[in-house]
């Protein structure tokens, strides 16, 4: 009798990142989900002051922040946050299996 072993598939999901900044040169999305790399997603500029990006992400909870023009920036629009090693915060999303 032979048993076949049942691949579980995680289900990834597509998250959209906004940041809201009006005359900013350069946003970029930043977390660990990406090792703080700020060459992986850099955002796009829709030409209204506000930047986009998205990513697909697995389920997990996940901090990251913008880097904006050089500095590091919090996302307005998401209240729940951690604090990091240097003191400031990070913001926190967590994504959740279907």
């Amino acid at each position: 009798m032979s048993t076949k072993n049942a691949k579980q598939t995680v289900k990834r999901k597509k998250v959209t990142f906004t940041c809201n900044v009006a005359h900013a040169d350069e946003v970029i999305l930043m977390g660990d989900f990406n090792a703080w790399n700020p060459k992986k997603h850099p955002m796009q500029h829709n030409g209204n002051g506000t930047w986009q990006k998205s990513i697909i992400l697995k389920p997990g909870k996940y901090e990251y922040k913008f880097m904006v023009d050089g500095q590091w920036a919090e996302d307005t629009g998401n209240n729940q946050f951690c604090r990091n090693c240097f003191g400031t915060r990070n913001n926190i999303i967590e994504m959740r299996e279907a």
